[in-house]
Parts: structure tokens; C-alpha cells; sequence
């Protein structure tokens, strides 16, 4: 355990939040890095997070889900979470709409790449999704989530990166959710407010497991 590699990291990201990918740890590793002042994680799996958000009951952790949420499957965990990172479609919002119990927090999933293989809202659709979304008053949009390609290249990766950061201030959104555990340092740059870090952080607080 290298608790210093964690407060490094720390250190980097400022006041820039960190959510833990906790799809590469137990939850009672969980307990150890909330013991070191982290209390916010993501799930993208679904049976995942129910089976450590049981597991975890009473602990102060923020959940977010990452991934991409299946329609048929959102209303298992759509009152436990605290964000959602892929909101990608109407159909799931009128979901959160209709079964969250209070409004919950959203970054709207911004397709950013030429990839054909990502989810997500292209920027020509943007607009238009955003205006739709203010028919639910339980979806509220607070930022926008994008995801870069692994054979972008640096430069590559921080245009998506600092362009969906002007979108979404053009829309009069104060978050973005950029980075992951390849090119986070990259969307520090661009100014995204949350990181999303799953190898990074399990390798300086596991000696390297992952």
C-alpha cells in the first residue's frame, strides 16, 4: 500500500473531483481509500454496484454510474445513485423522470469522436437533446461526459477534451467529466471539473495489482 502515490495523485487533480472506478476493487477496498479522504466512486455495471452499494450501507459515499445504462435494467439503481455520467437518450430520462424519487444529477453523454462504437449525443444533436430535457424536472443536467479514443493521439484526445469544455459552457454548464486513467492528465489541461480514475489509483494504492 502506497499511501503517498495516492496523495500525489491528490495533489495533481486540485480541486478537480475524483471518481474511482470501483469496477477494479472490492468494496472492502473501498473502505480503505474512503479512509483516505475518497468518497466518490463509479460503477458501470449494474449487478456490481447493487452488491457493493448493499454492501456499503451507511458508509459516506457519493455513487456515480459510468456506464452506459441500459433502459430495460435503470430502474434497479436509478434511486441509489447519486450521479449518472451517460445520460444518452429521452427514453432514459423520461425513466429517471418517472422513478427517481428527487431530481437527480446528469452529465450528458456528448459523442465526441469518430468512433461508431461510443454512445452517446452528437454535438449536431446537442442542442436540441438539452431543450427536450427541460420537460424533466428530475433530470437535472449538470454537465457534459465524453470519452476520447486510445488511438487518438494527445493532441487528438485534448481537442475532444477542451471542445466538449467550450460546449458546455456555450450551454451554461459548470461540469464536465473527462479523463480517464490514460489521458486524465490531458483533460486536466482542457479544465475538466472530474476525472474518472480507476487503474490509476488501484496501482498506487496496490503496489501495481492492476
Amino acid at each position: 500500500m502506497n499511501v503517498e502515490k495516492i496523495k500525489a495523485i491528490q495533489n495533481e487533480v486540485g480541486s478537480t473531483k475524483i471518481v474511482v472506478a470501483s469496477k477494479y476493487v472490492t468494496s472492502k477496498e473501498i473502505s480503505i481509500l474512503e479512509e483516505l479522504g475518497i468518497r466518490d466512486f463509479g460503477e458501470n455495471r449494474i449487478d456490481a454496484f447493487l452488491e457493493k452499494y448493499t454492501a456499503l450501507e451507511g458508509h459516506e459515499i457519493t455513487w456515480h454510474f459510468i456506464g452506459h445504462l441500459q433502459t430495460t435494467r435503470a430502474k434497479k439503481v436509478i434511486n441509489k445513485i447519486d450521479y449518472l455520467h451517460s445520460l444518452d437518450s429521452l427514453e432514459l430520462a423520461k425513466i429517471i423522470q418517472n422513478r427517481r424519487e428527487k431530481p437527480l444529477k446528469c452529465f450528458v453523454e456528448v459523442h465526441g469522436t469518430a468512433s461508431e462504437t461510443k454512445n452517446g449525443v452528437t454535438i449536431d444533436d446537442l442542442e436540441r437533446f438539452l431543450n427536450e430535457l427541460k420537460k424533466y424536472p428530475k433530470v437535472n443536467v449538470i454537465g457534459l461526459m465524453v470519452m476520447s479514443d486510445k488511438e487518438q493521439s494527445d493532441e487528438e484526445k485534448y481537442e475532444v477534451f477542451i471542445s466538449t469544455k467550450a460546449l458546455a459552457e456555450k450551454y451554461g454548464l459548470k461540469e464536465t467529466s473527462m479523463g480517464m486513467s490514460d489521458d486524465y492528465q490531458i483533460a486536466l489541461k482542457a479544465g475538466t471539473t472530474c476525472v474518472r480514475l480507476g487503474r490509476t489509483i488501484c496501482n498506487a494504492l496496490f503496489e501495481n495489482a492492476y
